[in-house]
């Protein structure tokens, strides 16, 4: 009988998340053996893709949803700040690997594009002057601006001024410094670097069709799509990043810490526009307010997007419900993820958001009349002729338990692993991309604590001078690591490198 072949690592998914990791822990110790293991014939084909995400590098910068405002008129700028430096942390990162050689130009995947926030109606308004004062006395929100002129604004968002009334009530902030990311790009990217080292493989085409516990680590059963041909791989550790698939996944390991856990998959659609004419006027990510039940993920927004070398314009998302967990997945996906231990989570949810259904379906049923008029709203002259609808990313939001309502739909990210550190898999949806480093971070310090302690933290400590607590609270050395990221990924002219010291 032929003998497994082994590895120390073992990634599901070649999106941002994996290839992160895989790049990170070769980082950390160069002799590990890992393979990445992706479904599609290449890499960044689900999540990842920068048509299926808006490429916001999120930083709290605009994005409302991540300054909550509480029933007594009190916003909480927490989260904001958090993501904030969580994305620096990721700059940090993609700064190092540029700084050493690992990246032909960044401006590939990453490019500066103003963020701003726009409202409407005196509510609106209140809300954001009040935000505005509060972000404005944190040192990472410190050059926000706010308007309530239309005249300044037809300078920041002159394709969104003309058609308006005079006398509409509206206001805006900006911060010059935000960014588009391409997340597919800068997978690709991570991906290439990693074939380039040794003991680390990337395997497309590949579906993995069991987990079983081997000892202190786990046998992975990888079936071939093409072929049909089966091996199994035994690995200390494995990772589940397969975006909406790692939910059932994490299922079928079976371990303790997977159960309760369900799947709330929205789907995506987006407006878009490569007229030159139309997207030369328009210079900024511009985000606003959700509609009453919709999920933060369908915050509209009208985005400057930089692929290939080649501006257009986005607008949406517009949700949408099906039963599939990827893109490219499976109608049954939804309800073959249904376990004794998470029915009553997913019944809960379903009971307590009446709201969102009723919302995903008269998503579902709008014509591309009414998403127009949706995009009026923030571009009042739009014409039909120039915007065509693109099906976005699939994004399954997290169902958990909860003692007093029985379960809860849970917005962003969550980190499940195994007690034994052996398996991980992440779970959800925005900011995801934006912040997958300190995710990974979070991870290896999770499921490698003594290596993360002991003998990875010097280089931990080279590559993130600053994590993010400290970047939240020391405001001289978040503007110099800022400084130096920007300067590191060519969004700014050269400077020296700072003194961390």
């Amino acid at each position: 009988m032929a003998q497994n072949e082994t590895v120390d690592v073992v990634l599901v998914g070649a999106g941002i998340m994996s290839a992160t990791l895989a790049v990170l822990l070769k980082e950390l110790d160069p002799a590990i053996k890992l393979e990445v293991v992706e479904l599609m014939d290449s890499g960044a084909a689900e999540s990842s893709n920068p048509w299926n995400n808006a490429g916001t590098g999120h930083a709290g910068l605009c994005e409302l949803n991540y300054t909550p405002q509480a029933a007594d008129g009190s916003i909480d700028i927490k989260k904001a700040v958090h993501i904030n430096t969580q994305f620096e942390v990721s700059r940090q990162f993609w700064a190092y690997l540029s700084k050493k050689g690992a990246f032909s130009s960044p401006r590939a995947f990453i490019n500066p594009v103003p963020h701003l926030s726009y409202v409407e109606g005196e509510k609106g308004i209140a809300f954001l002057k009040k935000r505005y004062e509060l972000l404005k006395q944190h040192h990472a929100f410190a050059e926000m601006e706010y308007t309530e002129d239309q005249a300044v604004m037809k300078e920041w968002m002159p394709l969104m001024m003309p058609g308006r009334p005079a006398d509409q009530k509206i206001a805006a902030t900006r911060v010059m410094n935000g960014t588009d990311v391409n997340f597919g790009a800068l997978t690709n990217k991570l991906l290439k670097h990693l074939g380039n080292s040794a003991d680390a493989q990337v395997k497309y085409s590949k579906r993995v069709t069991g987990l079983r516990r081997n000892g202190s680590g786990w046998t992975v059963s990888i079936k071939d799509v093409n072929s049909g041909g089966s091996r199994d791989v035994d690995a200390r550790f494995v990772f589940l990043g397969a975006g909406g698939a790692a939910l059932p996944l994490l299922q079928a390991s079976g371990i303790p810490e997977s159960k309760g856990f369900g799947g709330f998959p929205v789907s995506g659609q987006w407006l878009r526009c490569d007229n030159p004419e139309i997207v030369k006027q328009h210079q900024a990510k511009v985000y606003s307010q959700a509609a009453v039940g919709a999920p933060p993920m369908s915050v509209p927004h009208l985005d400057t997007r930089v692929v290939d070398g080649k501006k257009s314009l986005l607008f949406g998302p517009y949700a949408g419900f099906t039963t599939k967990f990827l893109k490219h997945g499976s109608f049954l996906d939804l309800p073959l993820s249904v376990r004794m231990g998470n029915i009553g989570p997913m019944l809960a949810v379903a009971r307590d958001n009446m709201d969102l259904t009723k919302y995903l379906v008269s998503e579902v049923m709008q014509s591309m009349e009414q998403r127009l008029d949706s995009l009026r709203r923030f571009y009042p002259e739009a014409k039909a002729e120039d915007w065509r609808l693109e099906v976005a990313g699939q994004r399954v939001q997290i169902i958990k338990k909860d003692p007093k309502k029985g379960g809860i739909l849970q917005f962003g990210t969550e980190l499940v692993a195994a007690q034994d550190g052996s398996l991980a898999a992440l779970l959800g949806a925005s900011p995801g991309a934006s912040v997958t480093v300190s995710i990974m971070l979070e991870l290896i310090e999770r499921c490698f604590a003594d290596k993360a302690k002991g003998e990875w933290a010097a280089k931990l400590k080279e590559i993130f001078p600053a994590r993010e607590k400290v970047l939240a609270a020391d405001a001289d050395l978040y503007h110099k690591v800022a400084a130096y990221n920007d300067e590191a990924l060519g969004l700014v002219e050269s400077s020296p490198a700072p003194s961390y010291a």
